[in-house]
């Protein structure tokens, strides 16, 4: 069935074949793509469309010399087969496998490391000026899709680049239709010309003969130019950014996609590529709902992804989802925000039934967030939905435009903790450490659906900036109170009353800890804020037991049981304190289920950890 591909294990192999070989490999390439895919889960609708693109990119450059960077990260699969991990994608993003994503550590072909986005050409770009300073004939190339250059960071690189003296080719792989005109016989012929030897010397050849002659005439040559090129191409902004725009191709066309780059590799200068493809390319059900397969679990390819199979128990992103359509209904000053995450983030409901108070402002966290800031200093009321690893990014607005000007802005911050197969990149190991320390924030930490629910309409009934962090997937089941009731601030719950050890609980650690603690007969409290702590909790339970033992899915450094030992020595008291969290590292990807166990927080662990310091 995979003849041809079985024979490539490296992109030398690749390059040896001849182009009339190259379609039958494409073809192969993609069915083994669904099979693979089908088996294991992993994004697959990017991954389908880059098939074609991917084989061009190792037939025109000598990889792994020249440096290919994927943006995102979710459309390197192909890339990854094709580079000498074909029978590793059995494995893929499990325990011990290959990731999901780039990554410098796995293979040299991998030339940077992703999982966020509009990354690639900052750092393509980077690679370039290297390779100038350096005196190598060496290409860098950014392959940036999937609504990237949505983002500020994409631009800032455009800005810097188009005025460097670098050989950056960026590719545009424009996979939504959404700038592009119909893609056609005209346009390839177009590309190929404009991406010629021929075009170039002419371009230069015509700067230096008009550059000596009065600035009417060269203005008005120059502007010939891009009234020409702009009827037939939508790349005046990128050339007004310095670059040498070239496209629409058809990105699933390799007898345009070779020459096409292979005039380009002879080109000096920033150049840009914009090619078109298709999300779920050559797979019925990905083409029909692209969206559905961006992220699958694993299915029959026969039948397609089956639909949901309910158990009862909410996800805490729907949980949050109807939240917010409750609270909208209730308060017409609450605007929902989300930086391009409306499915992921649960809001797809909510965008339908309340579209005027819906903002997706696209891969633009910081945006996102000074946006809110914006809208809170009018009246209103902003939520901003976006996950615990990608409010990293807008950091700075968090501090300086919400926290410091203490704004009404929720954040409802979501797969906080470990994320299982998307790995590193997506865990959001941090939040607790880096928002516990800015003043005026309130974070809490729901142990459970129902307490997720009332600590949202908690957060939006404060007028102060405020962080709801929940994992993940669902939680123990708990009914959901359709009543909305707020809980006191800074005030946690004692759940088992027992001797000796205590164990301080924050959100989804409560289920293991009260595990743990039927073995140990300990204490258990529900801590449920991290800011502010509920100090009084902290000292009742040091006067009353011999060892206290904190216990969080965030990264131990300046987390939760930090902000416990602080108060226990602001008030001089003298009591063992284990913290129990992530370690200083970062975490593989795998199941969350064996992720936990590995990281000691599981009931086991959290027993063998406690008995280690109090055997008996």
């Amino acid at each position: 069935m995979y003849q041809l591909l079985e024979t490539i294990d490296n992109p030398e192999q690749l390059r040896a074949l001849e182009r009339r070989q190259l379609p039958q490999l494409a073809a192969e390439l993609r069915a083994f793509l669904i099979e693979s895919v089908s088996r294991t889960g992993g994004h697959l609708s990017s991954n389908l469309g880059t098939v074609e693109l991917t084989i061009a990119l190792h037939y025109v450059f000598n990889t792994p010399s020249d440096r290919l960077v994927w943006d995102v990260g979710h459309q390197t699969y192909p890339h990854k087969i094709l580079t000498g991990r074909r029978a590793a994608m059995t494995r893929l993003r499990q325990l011990g496998g290959i990731a999901g994503f780039p990554r410098r550590d796995e293979s040299p072909y991998d030339a940077f490391g992703a999982g966020h986005s509009s990354t690639s050409i900052s750092a393509a770009l980077g690679m370039a000026v290297a390779a100038k300073q350096q005196g190598l004939e060496r290409r860098a190339v950014a392959i940036i899709g999937d609504g990237a250059m949505t983002a500020g960071m994409a631009f800032e690189a455009l800005n810097n680049a188009g005025a460097m003296d670098a050989n950056l080719l960026v590719i545009l792989n424009d996979n939504d239709m959404s700038i592009s005109p119909n893609v056609g016989a005209l346009n390839n012929y177009l590309a190929k010309l404009m991406s010629g030897r021929f075009y170039a010397a002419a371009r230069r050849a015509s700067k230096k003969v008009l550059g000596g002659v009065a600035p009417p005439i060269w203005e008005l040559a120059k502007r010939a130019e891009e009234h020409m090129k702009g009827m037939v191409i939508p790349g005046t902004l990128f050339e007004e950014f310095g670059f040498n725009y070239i496209g629409p191709i058809d990105g699933h066309d390799l007898e345009t996609l070779i020459p096409t780059l292979s005039n380009i590799k002879q080109l000096e200068g920033p150049q840009f590529l914009h090619v078109v493809t298709q999300k779920g390319k050559g797979f019925r059900f990905a083409e029909e709902d692209p969206c559905l397969y961006h992220g699958v679990a694993k299915f029959d390819p026969e039948d397609g992804v089956p639909g949901n199979k309910p158990d009862g128990r909410k996800t805490y992103t729907q949980v949050f989802g109807d939240w917010l359509c409750d609270m909208a209904k209730a308060d017409s000053r609450l605007v929902g925000i989300t930086p391009a995450m409306c499915e992921g983030s649960g809001m797809v409901k909510f965008s339908r039934d309340f579209p005027a108070r819906y903002f997706d402002v696209g891969i633009a966290e910081q945006h996102a967030v000074t946006f809110a800031a914006g809208l809170a200093c009018e009246g209103l009321k902003p939520v901003v939905a976006i996950y615990s690893t990608f409010l990293q990014r807008a950091y700075d607005q968090l501090v300086h435009d919400v926290a410091l000007q203490n704004l009404p802005v929720v954040f409802a911050i979501d797969r906080a903790g470990l994320v299982g197969a998307d790995g590193p990149t997506h865990a959001g190991s941090f939040d607790l450490s880096f928002l516990r320390c800015i003043p005026n924030m309130v974070v809490m930490a729901p142990s459970d659906e129902n307490e997720c629910r009332q600590m949202l309409y908690t957060a939006f009934r404060l007028d102060q900036p405020t962080a709801v962090r929940y994992p993940r997937g669902s939680g123990d089941g708990v009914a959901i109170t359709e009543e909305m009731t707020a809980l006191p601030v800074g005030r946690g719950e004692m759940r088992r009353h027992g001797e000796k050890i205590a164990i301080l609980a924050f959100g989804s650690m409560l289920s293991p800890a009260l595990q743990a603690a039927d073995e140990l007969n300990a204490s258990v409290a529900n801590m449920r804020f991290v800011k502010p702590l509920d100090e009084a909790l902290v000292k009742e339970l040091a006067a009353s037991h011999q060892l206290l033992v904190t216990v969080e899915e965030n990264a131990i450094m300046g987390g939760a049981g930090s902000a416990v030992a602080e108060s226990l020595d602001r008030e001089g008291i003298a009591i063992p304190l284990l913290q129990l969290g992530l370690p200083d590292q970062f975490i593989e990807q795998g199941d969350h289920a064996a992720l936990l166990k590995m990281c000691g927080l599981d009931r086991d662990g959290l027993v063998l950890s406690i008995r280690k310091l109090l055997p008996e």
